[in-house]
């Protein structure tokens, strides 16, 4: 029987065939490659997208750990729009947290990079130092120091009283405790400085040369080399330190014994997250709190990389 005489069907079935042994053939072909990735994505499917989804369906109950999830739609999130005061001031207190730490430590860890740029002697043992902070991290032994630091007889005011200056308690005065934990942030600002200080290796030193010769300030130098040529390695910096500081949970937990004061000062978004889920047993609010910051740092990621266009140079 000729191929135009074969019926339509015949020959659906005869092209079915060669695909599902071409799909074979590729599988048995990249099998070594499945077998090596297998423990990775039995890991993402179980211990990432898993409990995501889980999650994602938990929002939209009202679980509370001791009885079966009660399905309530969307009801999570329109207590969080309408009838939930703490959650707009833990919104506030992190927004504001982000919007004065992560600029100030960025400023600063580009600072201290140009600043060892220059050749230092001894740098290794510099970078050492100044990185050690961000190698502790948000650990606990330093949130409960930088409490001690900063309580009414801590060092701080031991300090300031050396100059007759009376200091106040600042981790329990509204008007200051969040800055310390400002203060603290910036403090740890080692891992970006490793960065632009890479960054800046890699900008070539006979454009500082063609423009000294040209008559260009240091000032100058700074914002029409330094600034374009290390904006791909400020970007990330900015991206990565953001979504940090959205996450920030430790310092704020320690420093205010879990309850986010003096007066909500210090409540930021993930320790009233904690709160709901270990405190109240809300899971189900919780959950929603979670997705909520999710899709918070997601619309951020999302601007800062079409921001990109207009302030970020790659070299072609």
């Amino acid at each position: 029987m000729s191929v135009s005489e074969r019926s339509p069907a015949a020959i659906g079935n005869g092209e079915s065939i060669a695909l599902a042994r071409s799909w074979r053939e590729a599988f048995l072909r990249n099998a070594p490659g499945y077998l090596f990735l297998a423990p990775w994505l039995i890991g993402f499917l179980c211990l990432t997208l898993g409990p995501a989804l889980g999650s994602l369906y938990l929002s939209m109950t009202d679980f509370d750990l001791l009885q079966a999830p009660n399905f309530v739609g969307i009801d999570n999130y329109v207590r969080m729009a309408t009838a939930d005061p703490k959650f707009v001031s833990a919104m506030r207190v992190t927004f504001l947290y982000v919007v004065l730490s992560v600029p100030l430590k960025l400023g600063f860890a580009l600072a201290v990079a140009m600043m060892l740029n220059r050749g230092l002697t001894g740098l290794p043992i510099y970078r050492a130092v100044f990185y050690l902070p961000s190698l502790l991290g948000a650990s606990v032994a330093i949130a409960v120091l930088w409490r001690q630091l900063f309580a009414a007889d801590g060092m701080v005011n031991s300090v300031l009283s050396v100059f007759g200056i009376e200091g106040p308690s600042w981790i329990s005065n509204p008007r200051y405790s969040l800055y310390t934990l400002v203060i603290l942030s910036v403090w740890q600002f080692g891992s970006p400085m490793i960065i632009f200080l890479a960054g800046l290796r890699q900008i070539p030193t006979d454009m500082y040369e063609a423009a000294s010769l040209d008559g260009a300030s240091p000032w100058r130098q700074f914002w029409k080399i330094t600034l374009p040529l290390l904006s791909p390695v400020i970007f990330f910096n900015f991206v990565i330190q953001t979504i940090e500081a959205f996450k920030a949970f430790t310092p704020a937990f320690i420093v205010s014994g879990g309850t986010g004061g003096p007066i909500n000062s210090t409540l930021f978004y993930t320790l009233y997250l904690y709160q709901e889920a270990f405190g109240n047993f809300r899971m189900g609010y919780a959950s929603a709190l979670a997705w909520v910051l999710v899709v918070i740092i997601a619309i951020f990621t999302a601007f800062s990389f079409l921001s990109t266009r207009y302030w970020v140079h790659y070299d072609e």
